[in-house]
């Protein structure tokens, strides 16, 4: 028993200290914030209009994980795409006459009906929205015919194979998920009413993020329920709710303790555990919204000392997989949000994956993370470091903790080296979107930038400025030009903190120097552009300069890094060959 005691505080040491908390600074973040300028460009339809777009949103495990486990956690990458000239009330309410700015000048208004099969809707046309030229404000022009319900056009929109209600785009590395969907910015209050007032005994969520999630409203993705006999019109415009803006709030208000035992269940679920029976593969699967709802419902069902009073993964895996076999034996799995959906039905084998979670224990599960976590970890590292699994065993906890330490030692001394890698993968997804550079980009670039490192925000703001001095020189400063700079130093301005006094008053002469340039062109008047491309081009290096020396600073540990190879490069061009 002792032995079993240690195994167990060796397994949950090895996790605590294999574990990041995310810096943000991965490969999958700048894949996901460069697939969301790429999205942000996208036409939901074959549209003249090219006003109408799609405004993204990353969501799944790149947005809801702000931990970084040893064994990878993101599958793909999950990004939800709103057209802006369609927006979902909730039935009962008025339409809004104020939107976000990201929303078109004419936007047709849907209202929620509820189907038969809880959380799944029909959104039927009710108002048409139009934006007045004076004031920030939209008039509203109500529909006659009520009976039209909204199907999107599966074959609009970007190739992609099917899955579900999500488009699948298969990258180098991940396969890339992205799911058209139509925005509602109220909470539906008719399918999920009681969720944000229910009592709750251990104050999780607390009312500050059970206020924000209301606040952010949901979604609807069409796809039909899995047993609707309805065939024709009626199925193909049926429609689910989708909470996955609240779910990232949620699980972002984990505990670091629950979020690793999430991953780890996830993890579990994976390897066919609840997968499909032995004895009947054509049956339905549980899923990762199955364990989130596990998740969620225990974070708000436990006490806080049940997660973190002499923590243990082994137990707290162990007892969540007997709540979820107890669940399946009662043929019940309530949705977090909408408590009168049952996530599970006849056609799962329910008993069957009962009854082999319910034959885990502590001993089992630990048998198991061994086998197929922590030597799957080692694989990752040096031969020197992942030979010393070759002959380990549970029943000698010594030769066990030597060998997770020595992995543990790894993941700690190569994080900055991983950092590294991660930056220079940023800047070369940044240089090569110099081509598709517009305001629209620039906004979302810089504002995705900002959540992964504000020095990106600075290297992207140096390219944009050396793309805009390269197109001025081919073809002059047009208004598009105008607005890329000016949205960018704007943007620069609010998300980054790697200027002093002398590169703002630069981004400010930048600014000035283009309206100047302008307003010569829109006078007719010939205008001389030489001045700005230089100053564009003097800016760009002390932005990028700027960018070297932080992060020789913070590298220069595991790579050696040229401080002025841009200054040298700017020498060479104005035939300062001395200094350069």
């Amino acid at each position: 028993m002792a032995d079993k005691c240690v195994v167990d505080k060796i397994v949950t040491n090895f996790l605590l200290n294999t574990t990041r908390l995310c810096t943000w600074l991965s490969k999958n973040a700048v894949l996901a914030a460069t697939l969301c300028s790429t999205v942000e460009t996208s036409h939901p339809q074959d549209d003249t209009d090219k006003d109408i777009i799609l405004i993204p949103l990353i969501t799944g495990s790149m947005a809801e994980f702000y931990i970084e486990p040893m064994l990878p956690h993101v599958g793909d990458i999950d990004i939800m795409g709103h057209p802006n000239n369609v927006l979902a009330i909730p039935h009962g309410h008025s339409p809004p006459t104020w939107l976000p700015a990201e929303f078109h000048n004419y936007v047709k208004v849907f209202e929620i009906i509820d189907s038969h099969w809880p959380g799944y809707v029909y959104l039927a046309i009710r108002y048409l929205l139009t934006k007045c030229t004076d004031i920030d404000r939209y008039n509203v022009i109500e529909y006659g015919e009520r009976s039209v319900f909204m199907a999107f056009d599966k074959r609009s929109g970007c190739t992609a194979e099917l899955h579900g209600p999500a488009k699948i785009h298969h990258n180098v590395s991940l396969s890339i998920d992205l799911v058209l969907c139509v925005r509602c910015l109220q909470w539906p209050c008719t399918t999920s009413h009681d969720w944000p007032s229910r009592y709750r005994n251990y104050g999780w969520p607390d009312s500050a993020t059970v206020d924000q999630v209301v606040n952010n409203g949901c979604d609807v993705v069409q796809i039909a329920h899995h047993l609707c006999s309805q065939a024709g019109c009626m199925r193909e415009c049926q429609w689910r709710l989708s909470f996955s803006r609240a779910e990232i709030v949620l699980l972002n208000s984990w505990m670091p303790v629950q979020q690793i035992a999430y991953h780890l269940l996830r993890v579990f679920m994976k390897t066919g555990q609840l997968r499909e029976s032995a004895s009947n593969s054509g049956v339905g699967t549980l899923s990762n919204y199955h364990i989130k709802t596990l998740m969620l419902w225990a974070c708000e069902l436990k006490p806080k000392s049940w997660w973190v009073k002499d923590v243990s993964f082994i137990r707290i895996c162990a007892e969540l997989l007997h709540t979820l076999a107890i669940w399946l034996t009662e043929e019940r799995c309530l949705h977090y949000f909408v408590s009168s959906c049952n996530l599970v039905d006849k056609v799962f084998d329910l008993h069957v994956i009962a009854d082999r979670l319910l034959m885990i224990d502590k001993d089992w599960l630990s048998l198991w993370f061994i086998a197929n976590y922590t030597r799957k970890c080692a694989r990752m590292c040096p031969d020197i470091v992942s030979k010393l699994f070759d002959d380990v065993c549970t029943s000698r906890p010594t030769q066990l903790q030597n060998a997770l330490s020595a992995i543990v030692d790894w993941r700690i001394n190569t994080k900055t080296r991983d950092n590294w890698l991660a930056f220079r993968f940023a800047e070369y997804n940044i240089a090569f979107s110099k081509d598709s550079v517009n305001v629209r980009t620039c906004v979302c670039w810089m504002t995705e930038l900002s959540k992964i490192d504000a020095r990106l925000c600075v290297y992207f703001t140096a390219v944009v400025f050396l793309h805009v001095a390269h197109e001025i020189g081919r073809g002059g400063l047009t208004e598009n030009r105008m607005n890329v700079l000016s949205v960018t130093t704007s943007q620069f301005r609010e998300s980054s903190n790697y200027y002093d006094d002398r590169e703002f008053s630069l981004l400010n002469e930048v600014d000035v120097s283009a309206r100047k340039y302008q307003r010569s062109a829109m006078n007719s008047t010939e205008c001389d552009t030489s001045q700005l491309i230089e100053l564009l081009q003097q800016s760009a290096v002390k932005l990028l300069t700027v960018v070297r020396h932080s992060i020789a600073r913070d590298f220069g540990s595991v790579v050696t890094i040229v401080t002025t190879d841009f200054e040298a490069l700017y020498a060479y061009k104005h035939g300062d060959y001395q200094r350069c």
